[in-house]
């Protein structure tokens, strides 16, 4: 198998052509042979990768996490990762596309789901900012409630993995000012039983995967063997749209100026839009250095926005 041989196929074509990008659905995959996600490998990626896309910390989390009160562990990446069948961890490699090999899979998978959906490729499916997010977590480890930014392609290469997603489209789970709150402070939203009734778990074993659309909750929890995973994401013009109107609403929040959600004004959306772009298309280029790219999440997401970071790396 060569590195970019991935093969995403939905489970149920006839759902999957039905519901696609609006609800989940199961798929199947042929990543859990790839070597690029053994141990070894993952060790040279975390070798590979900046500090500041890594982040990890103890699995031992309620499903419903209080963020500031995260259980650390104290050792260096690539111990996280050597140790991770004893070392109760929970680890996520962001933007692992940095590395050449690991994009030819993510553009891979997507090529595929995209021709699945009759589309020629991915640039024809609209799928852009591609990204992807290898979670490696050991044995009996949770993954707290949240939403992500993006939609998501999820596969599972090694171990067991619970995966449950929430239906949020009425609203009545999380509210877009939590929403809000997710997307620029800190991922975990609040979790109650009750929202049982409106969820779904998905069992995964290698070769197994599931389709997360944007801004649906959900958590996850390992079985009794260490866990790989990768999180193929995208976005759309419109995901794009309105991420970066949550961000405009939040720094307008932080000076006393709450605003309604993206959507509820169009008009005003298209302003904050117009203003917040021309700024970003000037920060952009001095996202360089790992210093500076800490200091701008800092000026835009708020003091806490290095909080997975080292304090000296963060600073």
């Amino acid at each position: 198998m060569t590195a970019a041989t991935a093969t995403i196929e939905p489970v149920d074509h006839a759902a999957f052509a039905a519901n696609f990008p609006m609800q989940p659905f199961s798929l199947r995959h042929q990543l859990a042979g790839n070597p690029l996600f053994t141990l070894p490998k993952v060790v040279d990626l975390v070798r590979h990768l900046p500090a500041d896309s890594i982040e990890y910390n103890s699995g031992d989390a309620s499903i419903g996490q209080d963020a500031s009160k995260t259980k650390f562990i104290d050792l260096d990446p690539e111990e996280v990762v050597r140790s991770i069948e004893t070392a109760g961890a929970w680890m996520v490699l962001k933007r692992v596309e940095q590395h050449p090999a690991y994009r030819a899979v993510i553009e891979d998978c997507l090529n595929a789901l995209a021709r699945a959906h009759g589309h020629a490729d991915l640039e024809a499916a609209g799928f852009e900012d591609l990204r992807g997010f290898m979670f490696v977590s050991s044995p009996n480890a949770t993954t707290p409630f949240h939403v992500d930014a993006e939609d998501n392609i999820f596969v599972h290469i090694h171990g067991e993995k619970f995966f449950t997603i929430c239906d949020n489209r009425d609203g009545s789970v999380v509210t877009d000012d939590a929403i809000e709150h997710s997307l620029t402070k800190h991922r975990n939203v609040s979790y109650s039983a009750d929202f049982e009734t409106k969820s779904k778990c998905y069992a995964l074993n290698p070769g197994d995967g599931v389709f997360v659309p944007y801004l649906w909750p959900h958590w996850v929890r390992t079985g009794s063997q260490y866990s790989i995973s990768m999180a193929v994401t995208w976005k759309t013009k419109a995901v794009m749209r309105k991420n970066d109107v949550f961000v405009v609403n939040s720094l307008l929040r932080r000076i006393g100026f709450p605003q309604a959600a993206p959507g509820r004004n169009p008009a005003l959306d298209t302003v904050k839009l117009a203003l917040f772009r021309s700024v970003k298309a000037v920060v952009d280029p001095l996202r360089k250095s790992l210093a500076m790219r800490a200091l701008i999440r800092k000026l835009v997401l708020g003091r806490n926005a290095n909080y997975y970071m080292k304090p000296k790396q963060a600073a």
